[in-house]
């Protein structure tokens, strides 16, 4: 009995601390020639934009991840004038059902769109994630 308390009691104080953390995606506009940006996210519960980032602004996305370890957003970026340089890619993506997601820095450049991951259960350093499609 006394080792069901121990772990209800641990198990609580870790509960807690998941539904404190906050997950986040961050959408930013690196382009050059004062090119704007399209974006556009969802995921299964919410639709986020369309919504144009100015040269040098972002866009951010806080949301608590889900217990069952299943949060995701997909987005799908744009890059202005004529828009005709895009990308649809995966912008949040939990790894375990013990991963609060951390927050996700995406960075919008002329030659691809970058990544950098704090917190959450796998952080990485800034690279190149994706390249634009014509």
């Amino acid at each position: 009995m006394k080792s069901l308390l121990v772990f209800l009691f641990v198990f609580s104080i870790y509960m807690l601390g998941y539904v404190s953390g906050r997950a986040e995606v961050r959408i930013t506009n690196e382009l050059k020639f004062q090119k704007r940006l399209w974006m556009k996210c969802y995921s299964k519960d919410n639709v986020i934009g369309p919504t144009i980032i100015p040269i040098g602004q972002y866009s951010k996305i806080c949301f608590l991840a889900n217990l069952w370890g299943t949060s995701r957003y997909m987005c799908t970026l744009k890059q202005g004038p004529n828009y005709k340089h895009y990308q649809n890619f995966t912008a949040f993506k939990q790894f375990y059902w013990f991963d609060y997601g951390g927050t996700w820095y995406w960075g919008a450049r002329e030659d691809g769109i970058y990544l950098k991951r704090e917190g959450g259960e796998k952080p990485i350093d800034l690279y190149k994630a994706y390249d634009w499609i014509n």
